[in-house]
């Protein structure tokens, strides 16, 4: 349907040319500029083309115009393989040569099989030749994924799929954020803790990841002391947290090795989440090998006199020129390094970017955080562009909102975190048990390993339907439904096509691809129209670095399915030509429902 709205687009901009020729006016007729709506109700035609934006132009009602249009188009045979271009008010309508268009669409998805969506009506891939690289998840090696990871997770993952199937060539990175003053918390707790008791997860049969978050928590407790009773905090830990990190910084033998291992312990358990959830890189960077480049970087900065030394020693930068002047009114700086000459965490990003284009020259980096990053970034983006860098106008900050459960926001340090691993095993244990109590557990085959595919669909989709930039509230309960915008009730459907196309291929019934024209009814061309516009939704989708695009794309999908499956039967329909044309419909929105439920993490089952 893409190519065809092109099409459409430039037909009527031909055809305003030559009225503008006629009535001597003056005015840029540009067809990609001219905008294609559904008309509200069918009998108007399947496409609209308004004509509002040329009535000062053309000093004429936009009634008037799409008249005159509509007339100049009627005998072209440009057109008319296309179908009828008529008028309806202010707008010049297209009803669609149904079956030229039917055979247009099914053969393009059959053909193209996997492949389709990633060709567009030019026969190319709508970011060819371009290089991305996306930096998610970057976790801290003081604690496990939670659920808010989940988000960025999914979103990183399903963002790069999107590019990939856009044409672009992709680069996965992710930043272990392996060293600071949260990690020495972790690793003072551990020594006041565990140290004495030979504690290792092995021994406490816990994942690494877990156990050191465990540790994190237990210096907070420590450190502020029981709620009710104030004279049981120890405030001094945080100097003693603080003087760790000066001696990791310092090479100190003893910190480094137990640093080592506690950062092993957790990015073992983290790697372990991304297995299980589907999540991969290409190459991950570690802030302990990065965040000496960005000393470097600053110090070069400090002496082409891009970077200023404050009265108390810090090294600082003047950002106000992106973010504004500060609170006070006065210009506001930003500390590059400290004045004991540590670095702080936007230290470590400037040496991980340059090092990042030094190893992958990319057209363009997405850092996929958090919107509470969003002066962070300006910052950064704003010094690199200061310090030299071309490729920094190329920087986008892919910000997502908050995730919550009902119950309220997440705090790490207080232990109430949603644990990314509780959180899936208690999806998929309730996957499960709905298998079972639908007494599904033989059909399905390995119902475990259903539930877990379940349990990850409704998680992700759940997590994706949403635009990125909005906070949410994940109610596990709803992720999980059968019914409604759920990726389980993708999942059922791609099921449910696939026992159609078992049944048919036992009762000798084939998918007839020459029967095409015989599409000729309401549902069945809804379907139709909607299958052909993944293309163009993919490339907007890419463009706009939201998977929310393809999963709401989906659900439309699936209900149109739906609708065409309830008016016209496929297998029990005497006339065998259209049984074999409606088997090939089927057979395409299967093709399309996988490859658009991989884009957003939904794995495919074929029986549920």
């Amino acid at each position: 349907m893409a190519d065809t709205k092109e099409l459409c687009r430039a037909i009527v901009a031909e055809a305003l040319t030559e009225l503008k020729s006629k009535k001597g006016v003056e005015v840029d007729i540009i067809a990609d500029k001219i905008a294609v709506e559904t008309p509200p109700n069918p009998e108007m035609g399947d496409l609209g083309l308004p004509m509002f934006p040329f009535a000062k132009a053309f000093r004429s009602a936009p009634m008037a115009i799409a008249k005159e249009v509509a007339e100049l188009i009627a005998n072209k045979d440009e057109a008319k393989a296309i179908g009828e271009f008529f008028a309806v008010g202010p707008y010049v309508n297209v009803r669609l040569d149904k079956a030229a268009q039917a055979e247009k669409i099914l053969s393009k998805i059959d053909s193209e099989g996997d492949e389709y969506g990633s060709i567009g009506s030019d026969g190319k891939k709508a970011l060819e030749g371009r290089r991305v690289m996306v930096e998610f998840s970057s976790p801290n090696t003081n604690k496990p994924l939670h659920l808010g990871h989940m988000r960025n997770d999914a979103l990183g993952e399903s963002v790069s799929r999107i590019l990939k199937k856009a044409g672009a060539e992709v680069c996965k990175v992710d930043l272990i954020n392996n060293r600071g003053i949260h990690i020495c918390k972790s690793m003072l707790a551990y020594k006041l803790f565990h140290e004495a008791n030979g504690d290792t997860p092995e021994k406490l049969g816990m994942k690494g990841d877990h156990f050191v978050g465990q540790c994190y928590v237990e210096f907070d407790r420590y450190l502020k002391g029981e709620k009710d009773k104030p004279e049981t905090a120890h405030p001094e830990v945080q100097e003693m947290a603080e003087e760790m990190l000066r001696k990791w910084e310092a090479g100190d033998e003893e910190t480094r090795k137990l640093w080592q291992m506690m950062n092993d312990w957790t990015f073992n358990g983290v790697k372990e989440t991304y297995d299980r959830t589907g999540v991969g890189f290409d190459k991950f960077y570690f802030e302990s090998e990065t965040y000496l480049k960005g000393k470097d970087e600053i110090q070069k900065g400090l002496e082409k006199g891009v970077f200023f030394k404050a009265d108390d020693g810090s090294v600082r930068v003047d950002v106000t020129e992106a973010v504004g002047k500060g609170k006070d009114g006065e210009d506001h700086e930003k500390v590059l390094l400290r004045k004991d000459g540590t670095s702080v965490y936007i230290t470590q990003d400037i040496g991980t970017a340059i090092s990042r284009h030094n190893d992958w020259a990319f057209n363009e980096l997405v850092y996929v955080v958090a919107t509470e990053q969003n002066f962070h970034f300006k910052v950064l983006f704003y010094i690199l562009k200061k310090l030299g860098f071309d490729w920094a106008e190329k920087l986008h900050h892919l910000a997502y909102g908050l995730v919550n459960l009902p119950n309220g926001r997440m705090k790490s340090r207080e232990g109430t975190v949603v644990d990314a691993d509780d959180l899936i095993d208690s999806l998929h244990a309730d996957a499960l048990k709905a298998i079972r109590e639908r007494g599904r557990e033989e059909e399905v085959g390995n119902a475990d390993d259903v539930a877990e595919k379940v349990a990850l669909a409704a998680l992700h989709y759940y997590l994706l339907q949403v635009s990125p930039v909005k906070d949410m509230v994940f109610n596990p309960e709803e992720s999980l439904s059968f019914n409604g915008n759920t990726g389980p009730y993708l999942q059922y459907m791609g099921a449910r096509i696939s026992s159609i196309l078992r049944k048919a291929h036992d009762a000798g019934v084939e998918a007839d691809s020459s029967a095409v024209a015989l599409l000729k009814g309401a549902e069945e061309w809804e379907l139709i129209k909607t299958l052909g516009e993944f293309p163009s939704l993919v490339a907007r989708a890419a463009e706009s670095l939201d998977p929310s695009i393809v999963a709401n794309y989906l659900y439309a999908v699936s209900k149109s399915f739906s609708k065409f499956y309830q008016t016209s039967p496929i297998l029990s329909v005497e006339d065998k030509k259209l049984s074999g044309a409606r088997l090939y419909l089927a057979k395409c929105t299967l093709t399309v429902l996988k490859n658009a439920m991989d884009l957003v993490l939904v794995q495919f089952l074929d029986k549920m």
